[in-house]
């Protein structure tokens, strides 16, 4: 018999919420079949059987679960055993939004009325933005997830004002986020910037070369990500981590160096700005790449990543590839060191790549020669 237990998800929570199961008691599931629900304070995470066989339920929908408890088992046998009832401290308190407020499970076909079960994590962040119920009622789903309170906050209000009578636009929880990014960046990163001019031919013909190959869109992103990884190696510290704290403030005293690089991609849609990460990129096929990027740009269109889809970054790839423009200057992301700019071409095949940079550990010399790196590397693609 086999046991499913609950992974650790990030290293921020350390319990999580079981939101509902989506294979039944006793129903026959393969080794891939994702079977439950679980969400943490940042994302739901859809967990598979991990073997083939029975799957008997060990805990509820609706309760809290902690990293490595037992929650299912995986057996022979046919008839359901049924979902053991939760201890007393590990009832989840998931709100559930049905005339009044009371402690509820999470699982389809319990409501007692038509009003959603909003899970806690999705509660909470009702609560920090201050939605209005009736528009999370309005989605008319059983089960309210943290995804679904973010498409509802992303979504503007027809008519809303402010207190002195003006139109707002109220940001979505994903463009605050962004505006945290930006504002910690500035506090922290004394950043510089460098440009190099680059001839894009070689790269977009080999980028429609690659599409027709593996049948996969592969474009300036797949190129710069794929590039850029293979530089690690040889400036490893392009992909380091400034660390050093004095009374809880980085310092910058020393730099932790990765074993591989881990690249994010800026991706905005226009549900938000999303950095999802290609990790281990340098081990990395094009097809691997090209695969990765689209699953991205997909969960781009929900805002419905996995907590590993968007942790780990050690640099970052950020796209400019509109119509018109020929530079743009983005700032250092937290937690990495540098943010590569890559624009459209501006004179036939010709584009400005910039680099912004951690002044802290790469002077413009190092900048300089890791674009010129780059430079031979996009211009010599066959």
């Amino acid at each position: 018999m086999a046991e499913l237990r609950v992974p650790k998800l990030n290293n921020n929570d350390t319990e999580y919420l079981l939101v509902e199961w989506l294979a039944a008691d006793g129903a026959r599931v393969a080794e891939d079949d994702a079977v439950v629900l679980v969400e943490t304070s940042k994302a739901a995470e859809e967990l598979t059987a991990g073997a083939s066989g029975v799957l008997r339920h060990r805990l509820r929908a609706g309760v809290w679960c902690r990293p490595d408890d037992v929650i299912a088992s995986i057996d022979g046998t046919a008839e359901p055993s049924g979902p053991q009832p939760a201890s007393p401290d590990r009832v989840s308190p998931v709100t559930a939004q049905r005339g009044t407020a009371q402690r509820g499970t999470a699982q389809h076909g319990t409501a007692e009325d038509s009003a959603p079960l909003i899970t806690a994590p999705a509660q909470a962040l009702i609560d920090e933005l201050g939605i209005d119920l009736e528009r999370v009622r309005a989605l008319g789903i059983p089960v309210v997830r943290r995804a679904d309170v973010e498409r509802v906050a992303a979504t503007p209000l027809g008519g809303e004002t402010s207190t002195d009578g003006r139109a707002e636009h109220r940001l979505s929880r994903v463009q605050r986020a962004v505006a945290r990014s930006v504002e910690l960046s500035h506090q922290t990163i004394p950043a510089a910037y460098a440009v190099v001019r680059m001839d894009l031919g070689p790269a977009l013909e080999y980028a429609r070369a690659k599409t027709m190959e593996i049948r996969r869109p592969v474009g300036p992103a797949e190129v710069f990500v794929q590039a850029v990884a293979g530089l690690h190696e040889r400036f490893p510290l392009f992909f380091a981590t400034v660390d050093g704290t004095v009374d809880g403030t980085v310092d910058g005293t020393r730099a932790l160096l990765s074993e591989a690089p881990n690249i994010g991609v800026t991706v905005d849609v226009g549900e938000g700005l999303y950095v999802p990460v290609v990790h281990d990129a340098g081990s990395r096929t094009t097809k691997d790449i090209a695969t990765t990027l689209m699953k991205h740009r997909l969960a781009a269109a929900t805002g419905e990543f996995t907590e590993s889809d968007l942790s780990g970054a050690n640099f970052v790839v950020t796209l400019h590839t509109e119509h018109g423009v020929v530079l743009a200057i983005p700032f250092v992301f937290p937690g990495t060191v540098c943010a590569l700019a890559v624009a459209g071409p501006r004179e036939g095949t010709l584009a400005d790549i910039g680099l912004a940079y951690d002044h802290r550990l790469i002077n413009g010399r190092d900048a300089a020669l890791f674009l010129n790196a780059l430079k031979a590397t996009v211009e010599g693609l066959t």
